[in-house]
Order: C-alpha cells, then sequence, then structure tokens
C-alpha cells in the first residue's frame, strides 16, 4: 500500500467509517491510479479528473451508482485527505434515475424458497424474505443476534452504523431451530468457507446472490432477481397486510422516510383504493359516431 492510500485507510478509519466502505473507496482510488499509469494521485488537476470521470461512463461502461462511489471515494480523497476542497465542484454526484424496484408476488416467493437448492439455501432465503435484512446485514448475522423469547432478531451496525431489532415471525424460527440442529454454526449464522473448508466466519455476498439466481431458475421466473427483491418484496408484503410506513421505517433501518415511501407505488390494495377522476363523471352512453378517423368534408352550402 502506498503512502497516500495510507493516508486514505488512516483517515477512513478514523472517521469509522465501515469496513466495506473502506474497502470500496480503497478500490477505487487504486483503479484510478491504474487508469493514469502509475501517476501519483496528488498529481492530478481538475481537467484529469473531468477526463477519468467521462471515462468511467463512456469507456468502462459502469452504472451510474457504481461511478458514484468512484466519485465519492476521489472525493473524500481530495477533500477530507488532501484538503483541496477546490476539487469538490468537478466530481459531482452523477444524476440518478429512480427506477422502481421489482416486487414478487406472495406465491412467487413460495415457488422462489421451493426452489431452494438445499437446506443452507433454503434458510438463507427465508432469512431475507422474513426479516428484509440487506445483504451485508445477513452476512454477518450471529447465532446470538436470535432472540427467541423475545422473538426479535438483531441487527448489529447495520446501513450507517445503526442497531435495530426485527421481529421474528414463529414460521422463521421454526426453520431456523431445524437448521441449526443440522448446521451447528458457532458464531455466524451462515458460515462461509476458508480454501474450501467450512470456517467461522461470515459468507461473502456471493453466496447471497447464488443462492436467490439457482432458486429463481428452479422457480422458473424469468424477471430479474436478486438478494435486493426480497427485501423489497418484504416491504411491499407489509403495506399491503396493513403496516404504516414509519413501521416500516423502522424494521428496514431507513433513515430517511421518504426512501420508504417508493413502495407505495408498488403496493396494489393502496393504487387500487385511490379513486379514479373518471368515475367521478357521468360520462353518458355513446351515440352513433363515425368510426374512420378521415377527415369528413364539411357540407357544401
Amino acid at each position: 500500500m502506498t503512502k497516500l492510500l495510507q493516508r486514505m485507510h488512516d483517515e477512513l478509519v478514523r472517521r469509522n467509517y465501515a469496513a466495506t466502505t473502506i474497502r470500496t473507496y480503497l478500490h477505487a482510488l487504486r483503479t484510478c491510479e491504474r487508469y493514469h499509469r502509475g501517476r501519483r494521485l496528488d498529481q492530478l488537476g481538475a481537467t484529469a479528473l473531468r477526463r477519468y470521470h467521462a471515462h468511467l461512463f463512456r469507456e468502462k461502461k459502469l452504472a451510474v451508482g457504481t461511478v458514484g462511489l468512484h466519485v465519492a471515494a476521489l472525493r473524500f480523497f481530495f477533500v477530507r485527505v488532501l484538503k483541496r476542497r477546490a476539487l469538490k465542484e468537478e466530481l459531482p454526484t452523477p444524476k440518478r434515475h429512480r427506477r422502481l424496484p421489482t416486487v414478487l408476488s406472495p406465491e412467487e416467493i413460495r415457488r422462489l424458497i421451493a426452489g431452494a437448492k438445499n437446506l443452507y439455501h433454503r434458510t438463507l432465503l427465508l432469512t431475507l424474505y422474513g426479516t428484509g435484512l440487506r445483504r451485508s446485514e445477513l452476512c454477518h448475522l450471529k447465532v446470538a443476534h436470535i432472540d427467541s423469547p423475545r422473538m426479535v432478531l438483531r441487527v448489529e451496525r447495520g446501513k450507517g452504523g445503526v442497531d435495530r431489532e426485527v421481529p421474528l415471525s414463529p414460521t422463521l424460527l421454526t426453520a431456523l431451530r431445524a437448521y441449526y440442529r443440522w448446521m451447528r454454526p458457532r458464531t455466524y449464522l451462515f458460515p462461509g468457507t476458508h480454501h474450501g473448508w467450512r470456517a467461522d466466519a461470515p459468507i461473502t455476498t456471493k453466496v447471497i446472490w447464488e443462492a436467490v439466481r439457482f432458486a429463481a431458475r428452479a422457480a422458473g421466473i424469468d424477471r430479474r432477481v436478486s438478494p435486493h427483491t426480497l427485501r423489497h418484496s418484504y416491504a411491499t408484503h407489509l403495506l399491503e397486510a396493513g403496516a404504516d410506513l414509519r413501521t416500516i421505517q423502522v424494521l428496514l433501518g431507513h433513515a430517511d422516510l421518504s426512501h420508504t415511501t417508493v413502495y407505495l407505488h408498488l403496493s396494489r390494495r393502496h393504487l387500487q383504493a385511490a379513486p379514479n377522476p373518471l368515475e367521478q363523471l357521468q360520462v353518458q352512453a355513446p351515440v352513433v359516431l363515425p368510426r374512420s378517423r378521415r377527415l369528413r368534408k364539411p357540407p357544401q352550402s
């Protein structure tokens, strides 16, 4: 690690950034270094940064969210580490077009879980949908986080370093007990592997992706399904079952209620409950009207 990267690492640690964020930011800086062929990052100016920013979109074809991570890392480096605040204006956050997330129906969720490859994958999918956890939160979920007497599941250091508790359904608790008797995990509920052997370490998000993709193919679901799809489905089904937005915000660990309101656009019950203004009109029965779209000549006088 170069001295500049070490300074970046130390500053991130000093500000108590998450380990995943530190890895992502350092990876972004190394990518920038490779593009400039070993040129020192502290020697880059506004023109070089603008060119690199455009390169990420034009040549690399990266998604908007990925480019946003690279920009955030560079902005942190130049503004927080090098104290070159004037370069902040040269690293704007790319505009994102918000798309409605994919939501599976309860029947599709049932088929997805039934299509799990094994008991490990099945329990993983049940936990994802039954709690609405993020991928990273599921990776670091521990056996000690399951509080069966209180019927809650504790999430420690979620997004933003915030802890929260999620209700534990009886169905999920039964599945977790059967899984525990078979797997006997020690620290982490879903232990990973090291050199092909089981280890008492967190799994990677790749394992979660593989479990979801395999189950989606087995269930015959043609739409693109990701681990986050189960989180979106969990929130939408909660809303359709009568839960209010504030409760869903707390369960999902959203810092802002505006992030939760997107599920209003996904809930069929709420959309169909809205009165259609067309139904308020007294529309008369159609009279005999011409069927052709051609313009009729006005009658000659």
